[in-house]
């Protein structure tokens, strides 16, 4: 479905969103589903499966290689979605976008690489208090291997990055500032630009982690001037096991190869391998096709739908699961940042987040129980993990009404 952002959806324009949605249709345990889990993995739209299916019947190919008519089509469309996302996020040159694995694997890669290049004994690296595993363990990786140090910017108990902190950490020791755009578990929207802003005023390069902003905001990586900008296809409405980096060209240059194999090189003799140009110096071996199809027709499908009604509806949904939450006796919300994405994280008193998540599977409910890759943080908090009810714009208040109602039957099987 295509919608005009000068156009006020109504609820039966929702349904018509969710028929795009084959998976929403389905029962669990009897009861229709109600998936509050898109913070792990959103659903997928037909337009994203029927391309990755067109792909497969009429169009595979390997990429590169070939010169007869399937190759080239194949690598004609997979350059084409390199295109497209470089539009999407507003990059200078198509050679800046490099496909991954997902945000682990970008940031795993930018780790690796620039610290080969850059990082040595004694040099810093920033991160927050709020970061996902996934931009924690690569840094500590490679400080491990160069000898240097990991620095920690903490935030405030509504889940904010305490800025002064944060600029009285920078120094000439910091080599790289790694921060999430949004929180995984709290749903803090940080304040990027700024953070960006302040690095470079000492000349630090900076990587975003934008695994959980990509599908809810519209990114603009000139207008940040990100040095590094990482995200999945799969909380992006797109396909598994693919996902993006983008690096500044200049940083990409300087940087040598993640890994070695087939397309990443210009020559290769025993002697010596010459490299490729970007951006198939970081893409060794045969990537991810159809992946990158089907992304291509997720970043279709979100343009169409438009970030002004995705924000504008999420934000709507956060509003009110918010308040509906609030009203439930020793219920507590774990970050409440002035400028949040739509997540919500909670305990109910004396309850285990697992016990709860099992009650809700048994209504039908999905959500997320446990530490969310985000054990740091759970340990600021002093809490072994939460219950996070994450919303996409496909979601409904008719389906948190739904998990209000589950969690008091939570309360009543399990409390004390």
């Amino acid at each position: 479905m295509q919608v005009s952002p000068s156009i006020k959806l109504t609820e039966n324009d929702i349904m018509k969103i969710r028929n795009d949605f084959p998976l929403l249709s389905q029962k669990v345990h009897g009861k229709p589903l109600i998936y509050l889990d898109n913070a792990s993995s959103s659903q997928k739209p037909k337009q994203v499966i029927d391309a990755i299916s067109n792909y497969y019947l009429n169009e595979h190919s390997n990429v590169h290689r070939g010169v007869h008519y399937l190759s080239s089509a194949a690598t004609e469309k997979y350059e084409a979605v390199r295109e497209k996302i470089r539009k999407f996020l507003n990059a200078a040159s198509s050679c800046e976008i490099i496909f991954t694995k997902g945000t682990t694997d970008s940031i795993n890669l930018v780790a690796s690489s620039f610290g080969k290049k850059f990082i040595q004994k004694n040099d810093e690296i920033i991160i927050s208090e709020m970061e996902h595993h996934s931009n924690i363990v690569p840094w500590q990786m490679i400080c491990d291997e160069r000898g240097a140090k990991i620095r920690v910017i903490p935030i405030n108990d509504n889940g904010e990055i305490l800025m002064d902190e944060f600029n009285n950490l920078l120094n000439e020791k910091t080599k790289i500032v790694a921060v999430s755009h949004i929180s995984n578990t709290l749903g803090t929207i940080n304040p990027v630009k700024e953070i960006i802003y302040l690095s470079h005023k000492r000349n630090i390069p900076v990587l975003i982690d934008g695994a959980q902003a990509i599908p809810h905001l519209k990114v603009d990586v000139k207008e940040l001037d990100a040095d590094f900008y990482c995200f999945s296809s799969h909380k992006a409405y797109g396909p598994t096991g693919v996902g993006v980096l983008f690096g500044k060209e200049k940083w990409l240059n300087e940087m040598p190869p993640y890994q070695g194999g087939g397309d990443m090189i210009k020559s290769v003799t025993f002697e010596k391998t010459i490299y490729n140009e970007l951006p198939q110096k970081f893409e060794a071996g045969t990537p991810p096709i159809a992946g990158v199809v089907g992304l291509g027709a997720a970043i279709d499908y979100i343009n169409n739908i438009g970030f002004d009604f995705i924000l504008e509806r999420e934000n709507e949904l956060l509003e009110y699961a918010t308040k509906k939450l609030l009203n439930i006796k020793g219920l507590k919300i774990y970050g409440n940042s002035k400028n949040k994405g739509a997540a919500i994280s909670f305990l109910l008193d004396g309850i285990h987040p697992y016990d709860v998540g099992v009650i809700l599977d048994q209504l039908g409910i999905a959500v997320r129980t446990g530490h969310h890759c985000t054990q740091p943080l759970m340990e600021r908090f002093r809490i072994a993990g939460t219950v996070r009810a994450s919303f996409a714009f496909y979601n409904t208040r008719e389906e948190i009404d739904q998990l209000v109602s589950g969690l008091e039957k939570a309360k009543k099987l399990l409390g004390n």
